[in-house]
């Protein structure tokens, strides 16, 4: 089972985007994101979307929920 909350999240660079879904791929099973940026949709793997990323010598998140 795939548990995301759904909302606006800031991406680490500082766009806004909407995570409207979550899904797997059909054949290998693997846990995709969807989310909006203006008028384009997008998808990306779980883990990317979740992992946190060196900046700067600092450990941050690539996406963070935005309350």
């Amino acid at each position: 089972m795939i548990f995301m909350k759904l909302g606006k999240y800031k991406h680490y660079k500082g766009k806004i985007v909407e995570v409207i879904g979550v899904g797997k791929h059909s054949e290998t099973l693997e846990k995709f994101v969807i989310y909006k940026e203006g008028k384009n949709f997008w998808i990306r793997p779980e883990k990317m979307f979740t992992e946190k990323i060196l900046l700067n010598n600092k450990m941050v998140s690539r996406f963070t929920y935005c309350k």
